[in-house]
């Protein structure tokens, strides 16, 4: 399908290197990491969005993701190293295989009750996640090219996100019938089950950076992979970091809503099989809120530095009009004066309020997603510089880390709120506290990442807008005209 030999006998054809369906191109290979969590992470979406892991009891839930995100945020910051010792076929493949073992931990619970399993499976997939998501963020942060990361962020959303539609149709058509039932069945699980067993198999597919070649014959990266104790290092630095603290509130909050939106108004608000049709809707928008950031955030303005705050001010506003939808949804009910749940077919226009804030919340997610990681791919002065170990003699690494760091330590932080979220939820904390704390946070962070465009992100860099016309007079266009 393409060339993935040696850098001396790479093909320079121009024809061949326009083809965005080469093998070893950005495009192919962004797609192919979208497929993998569209099968892992995407099904695991799917599977929380359920609310309680699809159980009538959340505490099993609460206490598994409680565990698995706390070492999700650890690993999430060690997974940038350990993708830069092992490369991305081990990273990958050794990441997803612990997705297939969590949702067989709930299928297990589904007939024997006992949350040891439960918590064991989900302290292991933080592990894995963690080393899933440092290889995807360093995919991200360096295959594109660097005038299109935003469109490539996109792609990468809709694909991912679609695994969240199609994970919401297993548990909506397995347990269409069963209008009445609490808990999902086994079916549900096994299905979730088979789709993370293929990502495992398709993470094979991926590409080294060194063999990756963009449209403008230019490769990902020529250098050999680091060692421990310099990634170690490097780890540390991010910590000093100012632009990694400015980071820290959009981090933390950024899947701190999941345990509200899912288990305190999808599995609260809505019977067991709308709740998968909620699913698919949730991640419908998710994919359409992707699109429209990444292309705001690419071709709104000339001046980089602009579509970034355009960017960031478009999510603070309609976040904004999204939460006080919320806030008005949730002074109707609360922990103890709850709602009778509401059926898709039944419930007539009672149904429609609280599904168009489900909806919504999910847009909002994928925009404050996907803007944030635009942050963190426009960081860098050169693109090199976010695809490359730090051992070179031609990249200065007191400048910037390596990207799959800085993601690694936004997953990190991500991770310990998202750890905390789920605990708060166990201690039975009233909705509108969480609703209010989520809302609080997310706001916070507006500003904080208005300042980091405007003082760190460079504007028309020569290395990034000349090298992509000279490669492609056409390249102010759509890269995929």
């Amino acid at each position: 399908m393409g060339f993935d030999g040696d850098e001396e006998t790479a093909p320079q054809n121009p024809k061949y290197l326009k083809s965005k369906f080469r093998y070893n191109s950005p495009f192919v290979q962004v797609s192919l990491i979208g497929l993998v969590c569209f099968c892992c992470p995407g099904m695991f979406n799917a599977l929380s969005g359920m609310g309680g892991g699809g159980q009538v009891d959340h505490t099993a839930a609460n206490n598994t993701n409680t565990a698995l995100y706390a070492t999700f945020a650890v690993f999430g910051v060690l997974g940038g190293g350990i993708y830069n010792i092992l490369g991305p076929h081990l990273t990958l493949a050794a990441g997803c295989s612990t997705y297939i073992l969590y949702a067989g931990s709930f299928l297990y619970y589904n007939h024997h009750k006992h949350q040891a399993f439960a918590i064991d499976a989900g302290a292991l997939l933080g592990v894995g996640a963690g080393l899933l998501w440092a290889g995807q963020g360093a995919i991200m942060t360096s295959y594109p090219p660097a005038h299109r990361k935003g469109v490539y962020i996109s792609l990468f959303g809709s694909i991912f996100n679609m695994g969240g539609v199609i994970g919401g149709l297993i548990p909506f058509l397995t347990n269409f019938k069963r209008s009445e039932a609490a808990s999902v069945n086994d079916g549900t699980y096994i299905g979730f089950m088979v789709f993370m067993a293929a990502g495992t198999a398709l993470s094979f597919a991926i590409l080294p950076p060194s063999k990756v070649i963009r449209e403008d014959g230019t490769r990902c990266t020529h250098i050999q992979y680091s060692n421990v104790s310099t990634e170690a290092v490097e780890i540390v630095k991010l910590f000093l970091n100012w632009k990694m603290l400015l980071i820290v509130p959009a981090a933390w909050s950024s899947i701190f809503f999941y345990t509200y939106q899912f288990n305190n108004v999808n599995a609260t608000l809505f019977n067991l099989r709308t709740r998968g049709f909620n699913n698919v809707f949730y991640w419908g928008a998710q994919m359409l809120g992707s699109v429209a950031i990444g292309y705001l955030m690419d071709f709104s303005f000339e001046s980089r530095r602009k579509r970034g705050i355009a960017g960031v001010c478009v999510v603070a506003l309609l976040g904004t009009a999204i939460w006080g939808g919320g806030l008005a949804n949730q002074r109707r009910y609360s922990i103890k004066d709850p709602l009778p749940p509401l059926d898709f077919k039944d419930s007539g226009r009672d149904f429609a309020g609280p599904f168009v804030l489900y909806f919504s919340y999910g847009l909002l997610d994928a925009m404050f997603q996907s803007m944030v990681y635009w942050v963190i791919g426009a960081l860098a002065d050169d693109s090199e510089i976010l695809g490359s170990p730090p051992i070179s003699h031609t990249v200065n690494y007191k400048e910037e880390p390596f990207g799959c760091w800085y993601v690694g330590f936004y997953k990190g932080v991500q991770s310990a709120g998202a750890a905390a979220a789920w605990q708060v939820d166990t201690q039975k904390v009233s909705y509108m506290s969480q609703l209010i704390v989520n809302w609080s946070l997310t706001t916070i962070s507006y500003p904080l990442l208005l300042i980091l465009v405007l003082l760190a992100v460079k504007d028309n860099h020569k290395n990034e807008e000349g090298t992509a016309k000279e490669a492609d007079p056409t390249s102010a266009g759509s890269a995929y005209t």
